[in-house]
């Protein structure tokens, strides 16, 4: 398979750029998308895609069936997970992993003591939702949780906009929808926000090379606001055997892509890309390959082998 097939031109491209057909972040029902993983694989393959990565929040529990669904639509899924992570004082850092050992038992045990510790911070954000007057539609909320799957902020700003009780206040505080409501509340700084223990940077680095896999930072500028704040994270990340950066992304300027890109090949680093895919409803990561290199070579490496 040749290098070039991640980039083939797509007619209905009004730009004319070279739009990739790879898309290395998605999210399904596992974690805070809205689709199941056959669902994640046939849409991207709707899309264009030929190269995909499922990265489900602390859980390859989908990957299989994403492996599967890929076989069937004749497109390559790799298998991923998107770990978040603590960098000082800055929270929420998150770290893709490519490439693992889905089955490895040390890899599984890991991300369930990482997703015990975010189910711990939901039951605390929980708390504090309720503290701020919200009332709560908890039953989707604790199905996950007793079933062993991550519960994110995602699903808590769904309890607060599932209830009925709470739409006086929805409208008079102008949240729209879900996604309003994270925003509001649940971002860091927020009323409701509360943090997470672990794992760091540094430990989701190196869980994800002891299962076989490539660390990649994600979407660096949605994490951080400043080049310089940026540059110098990949610089210490590197230091701790980070892979690559996610330098393609939908949010992403043309600046801040081409400022990142160009150092993360001066420093050998893998550079990657995503639309964010999280379903079809999502209001901003609703579509894949919704994103741009900018005439850019994107530097796969590995994940792009056949």
């Amino acid at each position: 398979m040749g290098a070039t097939v991640w980039f083939r031109r797509r007619p209905y491209d009004a730009a004319r750029r070279m739009r990739p057909t790879f898309d290395l972040q998605s999210h399904s029902r596992w974690s805070d998308g809205e689709l199941p993983p056959a669902g994640v694989v046939g849409a991207a393959a709707a899309a264009g895609v030929e190269l995909l990565a499922l990265t489900d929040h602390d859980s390859v529990d989908g990957v299989d069936e994403a492996l599967a669904s890929g076989e069937a639509h004749g497109l390559k899924v790799v298998a991923g997970a998107e770990l978040s992570a603590l960098d000082g004082t800055r929270e929420d850092l998150h770290v893709c992993a490519y490439l693992v050992d889905h089955h490895a038992p040390a890899f599984l045990a890991t991300l369930h003591e990482f997703r015990e510790d975010r189910n711990a911070r939901g039951a605390r954000m929980l708390a504090a939702l309720a503290e701020c007057g919200w009332a709560l539609a908890r039953t989707a909320v604790d199905a996950r949780a007793a079933g062993g799957a991550p519960v994110g902020r995602p699903h808590l700003a769904r309890a607060v906009w599932d209830h009925p009780g709470n739409r006086d206040r929805l409208e008079a505080e102008r949240l729209t929808d879900a996604g309003a409501v994270l925003e509001a509340y649940l971002v860091p700084g927020a009323p409701a926000y509360r943090r997470r223990t672990t794992p760091t940077v540094q430990e989701a680095i190196g869980a994800i090379h002891d299962a076989g896999g490539l660390a990649v930072w994600a979407h660096p500028f949605w994490d951080l606001d400043e080049d310089a704040a940026v540059l110098d994270a990949v610089d210490r990340f590197a230091s701790m055997g980070l892979d690559g950066v996610e330098c393609f992304y939908v949010t992403h300027t043309e600046a801040q892509t081409r400022l990142v890109t160009g150092h993360c090949e001066r420093r050998g680093l893998l550079t990657t890309g995503s639309a964010d895919f999280h379903g079809p409803g999502h209001r901003r990561f609703s579509a894949f390959r919704a994103f741009d290199t900018y005439d850019l070579t994107p530097r796969l490496g590995a994940i792009a082998e056949p």
